[in-house]
């Protein structure tokens, strides 16, 4: 069984989707390999029409807290799919199936695979951009309000570790604010351009009983070659040598008026955390599903 997920060019990656082999493989030990006739969809924005089209050779795929979205359309739900829970409400409303399977994003199983006891917080505030937006850029900013910063592009267990060291994550990362939530690190969501996709968050928010509202923050662009995010991975450039003096200063003034921006919303905005209630609830649910998916591989429901 193949494990399915969003994958990026040139060594790249993003928090959200580079949790799944990281998870995954952990969870599942002996089960995923490359054997592409069935499929395990798990973590991400996956459940469109172009998911038949990069599973061709799928005659079983499974399901399991994914979300819908993306695409220009929903894939039919035909024998091949196997859907033993979802991201949320709306994706299943999207699929029109029983609202039981409707559980929560599956990073929540981090739960399982992560030491919960105290860590020592070395950030009164982090700030994890999202992975298209993420540079040097925000980087300088929080280097000058003292905060945290967290790109989605590092290894996982480095954005782990800073998350559990931080006491408050400022986040447009969507799996920033999920692993934030898991890891019981209050979150504020916030949103710096307008083709950030609102339904992934609402869809798992709704999830833990929470409200969607993100706080506006400028756009802070990014030089192409800064590191980070769709930047170049390795560059031996420093970032003021890419600039001109008068772009340096522009880049300066951009600067100050995010570091302004930033500041000036952490002393308004209420983080965000669900109830541990709803974390039990849900993780229970989720080890449930997972428990009878390992039954059913071990049973030979999967097999071609």
């Amino acid at each position: 069984m193949k494990l399915y997920y969003c994958k990026y060019p040139e060594g790249r990656q993003n928090f959200g989707d580079a949790l799944n082999p990281w998870m995954w493989e952990q969870l599942l030990p002996g089960i995923l390999d490359e054997d592409p006739s069935s499929a395990f969809i798990g973590i991400g924005t996956l459940i469109n029409d172009a998911l038949p089209r990069r599973t061709p050779q799928a005659k079983h795929r499974v399901i399991f807290s994914t979300g819908v979205g993306y695409g220009k359309d929903i894939p039919v739900i035909d024998e091949s799919y196997h859907i033993y829970c979802l991201r949320g409400p709306n994706s299943a409303q999207s699929l029109n199936v029983s609202s039981n399977l409707a559980i929560t994003d599956g990073a929540l199983l981090l739960r399982k695979l992560i030491d919960q006891s105290s860590v020592a917080k070395k950030y009164k505030f982090s700030y994890m951009p999202h992975y298209d937006l993420a540079g040097d850029g925000w980087q300088r900013v929080c280097d000058q309000l003292g905060f945290g910063y967290i790109s989605p592009s590092w290894e996982i267990e480095d954005i782990l570790t800073k998350i559990r060291q931080t006491e408050v994550l400022i986040c447009e990362a969507m799996h920033g604010a999920i692993v934030a939530d898991a890891l019981r690190t209050p979150w504020i969501p916030v949103k710096t351009n307008s083709s950030i996709l609102p339904i992934k968050w609402q869809d798992w928010c709704a999830s833990m009983q929470l409200e969607y509202q993100p706080y506006s923050l400028g756009r802070f662009y990014q030089p192409r070659s800064s590191t980070g995010g769709w930047a170049k991975v390795n560059t031996s450039i420093p970032w003021d040598n890419l600039l001109t003096p008068a772009r340096r200063i522009q880049e300066w003034l951009r600067q100050q008026k995010s570091a302004q921006e930033l500041s000036k919303l952490v002393k308004t905005a209420k983080p965000i955390l669900s109830s541990d209630a709803r974390i039990e609830e849900m993780l229970t649910r989720l080890e449930s599903c997972l428990e009878q998916f390992k039954l059913d591989f071990a049973e030979g429901k999967f097999k071609v």
